[in-house]
């Protein structure tokens, strides 16, 4: 299968990157069928030299079955040679690491006093009803 995809080129620490039309069993930086364009993410966003695409190679491809992958599909989007890709949803990405680990913590604790409550004072009635529904689920 083709894939239009980003080939990793430059030094440690400052990638430049090339896109590329290859077959999806080659390395990333390996073997690839054509180079269609560039993509440098370390400049500004409002220069023109950040990204250079060959659109009539693109569209070919495109044509020929070539699948963008996540990125690329964004780039191409964004130079409006494909329509743009809708948004993943990812909520917790915005949400730092750290505070993502606390916020797991604390909510698993702040039901446990709530579920220890409730049962003392209706743990009959919560008990049976689970016994009456079990086997009803197990019938079916």
């Amino acid at each position: 299968m083709l894939k239009l995809r980003l080939s990793r080129g430059g030094t440690k620490k400052r990638p430049v990157y090339k896109v590329v039309v290859a077959d999806s069993r080659f390395a990333r930086d390996g073997r690839f069928i054509e180079k269609v364009g560039f993509f440098n993410p370390l400049l500004p966003k409002d220069k023109k030299e950040r990204i250079g695409l060959e659109a009539e190679r693109i569209k070919y491809w495109l044509g020929q079955g070539a699948q963008p992958t996540t990125r690329v599909a964004r780039i191409l989007g964004e130079n409006e040679l494909i329509p743009m890709p809708k948004n993943g949803n990812n909520p917790n990405k915005a949400i730092p690491k750290k505070e993502r680990k606390k916020e797991g913590d604390e909510a698993p604790k702040a039901e446990a006093p709530k579920a220890e409550a409730a049962p003392a004072t209706e743990a009959p009635k919560a008990e049976a009803a689970p016994a009456t529904e079990a086997p009803k689920e197990e019938a079916k």
